[in-house]
């Protein structure tokens, strides 16, 4: 089955690298409108998926993902919307010269080819994978979670359908609609095919795919993300942003996970954190040093596992540790860090300078919150992930980072001596 649709796949990206901006945005612009005229056979298969995981004990921050409304239909078909209106890469020359030879040398930007994306209980991925590759002339196979898997086949069909009504080969989206975990094992081995895999997803899904996939892998989104309170940060801004990097949406890969605080400022600043957490219903899990002092707060504290450091909350749990000062920082951050979206609150350039330097992420930011690394947020439209590898692509992946380039020469009947 895998093999057929990888075949049909790379017959449908030659089509697609051929067709002009106008042509992609014209059945982009269909796929906003078919979503919304077809919104109700999603959203009832959405339900469906909602009721069976809710039914199989699926955490609240997993269901808050899987689930589907109108309004979150509508935001998503506006967002295809805005990739009309982004500029597309395809064709466009980086750079070029001519050579000693006479040769004239340019590397133009070209379409990938056919992309595969597994991922979770994040429905709006179907969308925004497919609309970035439309735009970008690549095809793509879909494998979302078995808890999605009626939501994405009622979305990917009505995508299709679009797709037919603007003349395109419907097979440039397609996905794999049974949950049978061994297609995914399937899928990391057809390289004949595909040309780039982006896991979305867990920690055991990107090491699966790490050590299985004979097909390039980017990966990215697990986000333990980190907050550094520098020594003399007024408090009252500090937890201003706190609060927005945690609460805004606890489930999200750019939330932050932990919050680091300078041992100078911790016993003035740790007591108005308990109190602000309480207020916005965060829990606590706090070092030994930082325990005692939320203690005398009213936010629910217990000591933090070492286990907590490495992993995301993906819920209203924050974890607290105060370190000794930028390098404590720095170093918690070397050792626990995921390379996602880190921050440093100060009103010292020279630590935030330090900060930005040091601190290898794919996002780094001084005096702001977590929760601005993502596409849309970063002016690239709908994003396909948030890579924290350095090849190819870094921090939210938009349309550029879904192509590649090609070396083209002209020459004026020029023969190499």
């Amino acid at each position: 089955m895998l093999e057929e649709m990888g075949k049909a796949a790379k017959r449908a990206s030659y089509h697609l690298a051929v067709l002009s901006s106008a042509q992609k945005n014209q059945a982009l612009a269909l796929i906003a409108d078919y979503l919304e005229q077809d919104s109700a056979s999603i959203l009832q298969a959405n339900q469906m998926d909602v009721q069976q995981a809710r039914e199989n004990g699926l955490s609240e921050a997993m269901l808050d993902r899987l689930q589907l409304t109108q309004s979150r239909l509508e935001g998503i078909a506006n967002d295809v919307r805005q990739v009309c209106n982004l500029t597309d890469p395809v064709g466009k020359v980086i750079d070029g010269s001519v050579l000693d030879s006479g040769l004239n040398l340019e590397r133009r930007r070209v379409p990938l080819g056919v992309v595969g994306v597994i991922y979770e209980a994040r429905p709006n991925v179907t969308v925004d994978t497919a609309a970035l590759c439309l735009k970008t002339g690549n095809a793509v196979i879909l494998r979302g979670g078995k808890e999605t898997h009626r939501t994405n086949q009622a979305t990917v069909k009505v995508i299709q359908r679009a797709l037919e009504k603007a003349g395109l080969p419907a097979d440039a989206v397609q996905a794999i609609e049974s949950p049978d975990r061994a297609l995914v094992t399937e899928l990391l081995k057809l390289d004949r095919y595909v040309d780039m895999l982006i896991p979305r997803g867990g920690a055991g899904l990107h090491k699966l795919c790490r050590e299985q996939s004979t097909i390039p892998v980017i990966t990215g989104g697990i986000g333990v993300c980190h907050i550094y309170v520098d020594q003399g940060m007024d408090a009252e801004q500090a937890l201003k942003i706190i609060v927005n990097a945690k609460t805004q949406r606890p489930s999200t890969c750019n939330t932050v996970e932990t919050l680091l605080v300078n041992k100078q400022d911790a016993a003035q600043f740790l007591p108005q954190l308990s109190q602000r957490m309480h207020e916005v219903g965060v829990s606590l899990h706090a070092c030994p040093h930082a325990l005692p002092l939320l203690s005398q707060g009213p936010a629910p504290v217990t000591p933090v596992q070492e286990a907590e450091l490495d992993d995301e909350w993906l819920s209203l749990d924050l974890n607290v540790v105060v370190v000794d000062g930028l390098d404590g920082a720095i170093e918690h951050i070397r050792e626990h860090g995921t390379q996602h979206s880190d921050a440093i609150l100060t009103r010292n350039m020279h630590h935030a300078d330090r900060f930005v330097r040091e601190v290898d992420s794919s996002a780094v930011y001084v005096n702001a919150s977590t929760r601005f690394t993502d596409g849309g947020q970063f002016g690239l439209g709908a994003e396909v992930a948030v890579s924290t590898q350095k090849l190819h692509a870094r921090g939210p992946m938009g349309l550029e980072a879904l192509t590649t380039y090609k070396w083209i020469g002209y020459g004026d009947d020029l023969i190499r001596r």
